[in-house]
């Protein structure tokens, strides 16, 4: 129901697609003088036509941004050919930047972690529609997301932007974010390409890491996201991958990214991210950020004095505006206007909502009745104000906020006393919830773009404040708004733990209607919470942050949950793993027992919602390889969220891609499939997998890149005894 209120939504606020193909536009008749503004003409054609007629001064112009306090990130117009200026803006988290002296403001939305944790593609691209009209409301033309970057530290301050531990979770949902983003004519800009994974040293950097790991674990998004997006941009990263610096490293702009993957869109530098001219403009950089001499003056000196062909700088121009005339920005550029602030909040709280990952619940405490409650306490540093995201340049302004005591107000009303505390004072926060009926502590982090995390504990003074309240009132709810991670040494004083992340403006209207049942928390974690500081895939120097600038990724395969599995250790809360107001069942499952060579595989399975409310559970499909394969024990390929009515049973079917059974062969040098028995494990955690199959996979290579589409062949499963889902912390 949740997911068609939103389509309708999104059909009466104008975000469904809008953009036409050039060629189905109206031709213009051509002008002599600008030929390239011929609408009938390929936009290729029209960015070529554009090129010839620039002198070359022009052209440098053009290959990087103005960079001014005043224009940020714009690339200048030139009104003689009819250039439109091109204004960009950061965008993870809605209508950036965060970096602009006068920052405009948009709808905040949640964080992109929050929105890994709904996992639903759909909701992603409901996202990313919002974002993406937003920033043409704002005169803006490219919009820097999605952000795909594995999480391989959970210390990583930028985690919040990203889409969490699994790269075909990060797949799914950058696809669909794009497709929303590109809907409204504005350009997505995947980034950062590739393996930005610590915020420490990223500009200097080197991470050793084996072709191997690259292709199966941080390269597969960034795939998915050109070959079935179809992002029109990327944006290269700081850090450097075997010795070169993303933006000019040849194996993976050149041989990967446009060789293999058939990119051709433009390539963005990030902020201070280039480091030379002739070897990054060989390698494939576009477009420069920071304007400085490597794309000003140095570029300039480089053509004149024959050491770089211009035809290299007019390539540069013609992948740019070959997009730029694609999405209409030299025919229909993006004029300002009112954004719908009440309209999008609206989405904004219904997309919140559908991320928040329930961790405990114990003798069903939540939701909460108002009419039983008399006294409630709220307490803690983040329920003060609305968490409307982490820190950086992806920072929205948001247009209005909504604070935790506002949200709890309306369910409360006169009924109920409604005491605050900021809790810089566990003691005085504990007395006034020693006597309330419900003590609502609200606890997290900021984390930010620039710098990680000191450790994977709440800040200082936050877990003497949980224990405290917890030790005086047995109906303590702990509400985490967090980027990531973090360890919970009170969470076996405590009956209920509620994930909200950093929820956006909509933050108190959002929590209220989480803990009172309006909505029912659907997400499950789209990374792993360990037990222990040291108990993470990276938990050695060398590993991270590095020894003397190196950081080698020696895990190799083993991140995220795949370490916990191979490591066989229990985590504090697995990746998956997500809690309801009612109970699911999964049984009747069937698969084939053998794969037909490049075919996909049809899975299907029977849902139902055993409990009283109505609820959405995710249905998670994991591929255990034969271990001669080198595979980590079992890895994610396929997933479905289903809607579901009390006492509703639905047949939900997943698709796995025949690729999903392949494996990166080094000595080959191309993808894979070893033939063998294959184990299909589905469930609604990655450590709660009720259902089991053996599927035959024949002898079979696989030379292209793997999908982010799911799919599998028709076997027997076995059914594993069906369990209801836990309402306890840990499994």
């Amino acid at each position: 129901m949740k997911k068609i209120l939103l389509l309708c939504a999104a059909a009466v606020l104008g975000l469904m697609p809008v953009r036409l193909p050039a060629h189905s536009q109206a031709a213009t008749t051509e002008n002599p003088s600008r030929p390239w503004m011929n609408r009938s003409l390929s936009p290729q054609r029209r960015a070529e036509l554009l090129v010839k007629r620039m002198t070359l001064d022009e052209k440098i112009l053009e290959i990087h941004m103005m960079n001014t306090k005043e224009h940020p990130r714009e690339v200048a117009a030139i009104p003689r050919l009819g250039i439109p200026a091109l204004k960009i803006t950061n965008g993870p988290a809605g209508a950036g930047p965060g970096d602009s002296p006068h920052p405009v403001p948009a709808t905040a939305l949640p964080s992109a972690i929050a929105l890994a944790a709904s996992w639903d593609p759909a909701l992603a691209e409901t996202f990313g529609k919002i974002a993406a009209r937003e920033s043409a409301d704002r005169g803006e033309g490219v919009i820097e997301a999605p952000g795909v970057n594995i999480t391989r530290v959970p210390q990583n301050g930028r985690n919040f932007e990203y889409f969490g531990e699994d790269p075909y979770l990060a797949g799914r949902l950058a696809v669909a974010e794009i497709r929303g983003i590109q809907s409204q004519n504005v350009i997505a800009e995947v980034k950062h390409y590739d393996a930005n994974n610590q915020e420490t040293d990223r500009k200097t950097i080197n991470e050793v890491i084996d072709e191997r790991t690259l292709r199966e674990i941080y390269l597969p998004a960034f795939a998915a996201a050109i070959q079935q997006g179809h992002a029109a941009a990327v944006m290269c990263a700081y850090p450097s991958v075997n010795g070169q610096f993303g933006c000019e490293n040849v194996h993976q702009l050149k041989d990967i990214l446009r060789g293999e993957w058939g990119f051709q869109g433009f390539v963005q530098s990030d902020y201070t991210a280039t480091h030379s001219t002739i070897p990054a403009a060989l390698a494939g950089l576009d477009l420069e950020m920071k304007h400085d001499a490597y794309y000003d003056s140095d570029m300039k000196a480089a053509v004149t004095s024959g050491k770089l062909p211009e035809s290299v700088v007019d390539t540069m121009l013609i992948r740019r505006y070959g997009e730029m005339f694609r999405f209409g920005l030299f025919d229909h550029p993006h004029q300002p206007k009112p954004i719908p602030a009440k309209q999008d909040g609206a989405m904004a709280r219904a997309i919140a909502e559908q991320c928040a990952v329930l961790l405990k619940n114990s003798d069903h405490l939540l939701p909460l009745n108002p009419k039983s409650l008399h006294s409630v306490a709220l307490i803690g540093p983040f329920a003060g104000s609305a968490q409307t995201g982490g820190g950086g340049s992806s920072q929205v302004t948001p247009l209005y906020t909504v604070t935790p005591m506002e949200g709890l107000k309306k369910y409360l009303g006169t009924a109920a006393t409604l005491t605050y505390n900021d809790g810089s004072d566990p003691a005085a926060a504990a007395a006034i919830a020693k006597t309330a009926d419900a003590a609502l502590v609200m606890v997290g982090n900021k984390d930010r773009e620039g710098a990680d995390r000191p450790n994977l504990s709440l800040p200082p003074r936050q877990d003497q404040l949980v224990a405290a309240v917890a030790a005086v009132n047995p109906h303590t709810i702990v509400v985490l708004k967090t980027g990531g991670p973090v360890l919970m040494p009170w969470l076996d004083q405590v009956p209920a733990v509620l994930e909200v992340w950093y929820p956006g403006e909509e933050d108190g209207n959002v929590v209220a209607d989480l803990l009172f049942g309006k909505a029912d928390p659907s997400g499950k974690l789209p990374m792993t919470f360990p037990k222990t500081e040291n108990e993470t895939p990276a938990h050695t120097p060398e590993q991270y942050p590095g020894v003397d600038g190196t950081a080698v990724y020696s895990e190799r395969l083993e991140v995220g949950y795949r370490w916990y599995d191979a490591q066989n250790i229990a985590p504090l809360f697995p990746f998956g793993f997500g809690l309801s107001y009612t109970s699911f069942r999964l049984s009747h499952v069937r698969a084939p027992s053998k794969m037909e060579p490049g075919k996909p595989i049809q899975i299907s399975l029977e849902v139902a919602n055993t409990g009283s409310r109505a609820g959405a559970d995710v249905i998670q499909v994991y591929i255990s390889s034969p271990a001669s394969t080198g595979e980590p024990p079992k890895q994610l390929k396929g997933l479905a969220k289903v809607d579901l009515r009390p006492g509703e049973t639905r047949i939900v079917s997943v698709t796995l891609d025949p690729h999903a059974f392949s494996m990166w062969s080094t000595k080959a040098d191309r993808w894979m499939v070893q033939p063998g028995q294959y184990e299909i494990l589905a469930g609604d955690s990655s450590r709660d997998l009720p259902l089991h199959a053996v599927l035959h996979v024949p002898s079979v290579s696989a030379t292209a890149q793997p999908t982010a589409d799911s799919g599998a062949t028709e076997s027997s499963m076995r059914p594993r005894t069906p369990r209801r889902r836990v309402t306890e912390a840990r499994q």
